[in-house]
């Protein structure tokens, strides 16, 4: 091997350790640097709106847009993980003194039942009551305490929280200010070619501002629909319910009515008939209409990933990376998709000799989940 052959590959080496050694070592707030530029991408616009007024003054349009960002995010967020914590300890506490109980409320659903459904139930093998409620209250009762746990722990890691805020909000001013040199500077040391650069960076933004515009924004808007009937309704930590509503709302296929539906259950055989009547028309008509009225709106034409395709990439993203799979999966999954278009594209190219009309293929939209 020549000496010059050998350098390259000595420096091919070293440029691939260091890079790894350097996300290694950013590797504990993982978290942190990804809502950062999360949320200098969604808010670029704004920022470069702002820039445009204050002719092309970088830090005021930068602090200018941090703090519509503290006020339309950040703060809310602080607000209700606050409450979430509050009425999470308090379940926490009631599970374990046994002053909730679960088992009571299913005896409760199973002698409001008609006989006609209990005859059904006999009939399927499912009529032995001490042993279905043996069963779901095991399950209820741990699913539960799991929720209050989660919301028990955000009080442990005080600490951690605000620390990662602040290395969120510091990364984010300088994102925000120097975000498009830094971005020239990453494509001219990427060995990939410009049409390629320019694919794969239209897909990454696109889809980032298409999962939190859409998938995020939609999720918390059901989740906050959800909390509000609660609470109206007189339900137990409406906050933490509403969290919960907002979670599943992120999954295609599955959406709020998992947990609104049940509730509304429960109050009918409970003998609440107003409340469940009037939790199951909110639900269906205000809860349940907010992504197909929302989602055209916030996410325009962005391309959107097919639901089969954002359901397993989320839940493979929650898998691996912990909450912030929910946007991680998806945004694997669309680079993945926008690589192999590129590869498609790439051998067309070579074997017809001309350059096909379009860049990259669509992916075809799907009807949202309710």
């Amino acid at each position: 091997m020549s000496r010059p052959a050998l350098e390259t590959r000595v420096f091919q080496f070293l440029v691939i350790a260091v890079s790894l050694a350097f996300f290694w070592i950013l590797r504990p707030y993982a978290g942190a640097i990804l809502w950062g530029a999360v949320l200098a991408i969604v808010f670029a616009p704004l920022n470069r709106r702002l820039r445009q007024e204050w002719r092309d003054r970088r830090t005021p349009a930068a602090l200018g847009t941090m703090l519509i960002i503290l006020v339309l995010v950040v703060l809310p967020v602080v607000l209700i993980i606050m409450a979430l914590v509050r009425e999470g300890t308090d379940l926490y506490a009631r599970i374990q003194s046994g002053e909730l109980d679960v088992g009571q409320w299913f005896q409760q659903i199973y002698a409001a039942l008609p006989g006609w459904v209990v005859r059904l139930l006999d009939r399927v093998g499912l009529g032995d009551l001490e042993a279905i409620q043996a069963r779901v209250s095991n399950g209820l009762t741990r699913s539960m305490q799991f929720l209050a746990q989660q919301a028990l722990s955000l009080t442990q890691n005080t600490l951690g929280f605000v620390v990662d805020l602040g290395v969120m909000l510091y990364l984010l001013f300088f994102l925000l200010r120097d975000g498009d040199v830094l971005a020239r500077r990453i494509r001219g040391a990427v060995p990939i070619a410009a049409e390629q650069q320019r694919n794969l960076a239209e897909r990454f933004t696109t889809v980032i501002r298409a999962t939190v515009k859409g998938n995020l924004v939609v999720a918390v808007v059901q989740g906050a629909l959800g909390g509000l009937i609660f609470w109206f309704l007189g339900v137990h930590a409406p906050v933490l319910w509403g969290v919960l509503m907002a979670l599943v709302s992120l999954l295609p296929a599955v959406g709020a009515p998992v947990v609104w539906i049940p509730v509304a259950v429960y109050l009918l055989a409970t003998g609440a008939v107003w409340k469940g009547v009037v939790l199951i028309v909110f639900g269906a008509l205000v809860i349940g209409s907010a992504d197909n009225v929302l989602r055209p709106i916030l996410v325009g034409k962005d391309t959107k990933l097919p639901d089969y395709v954002v359901l397993i990439s989320t839940l493979g993203g929650i898998a691996v990376f912990g909450a912030n799979g929910f946007v991680v999966g998806p945004l694997i999954a669309a680079l993945f998709v926008a690589v192999w278009e590129i590869v498609g594209v790439s051998r067309e190219i070579d074997r017809d000799g001309t350059e096909p009309v379009a860049a990259a293929v669509a992916i075809p939209e799907q009807p949202a989940a309710g």
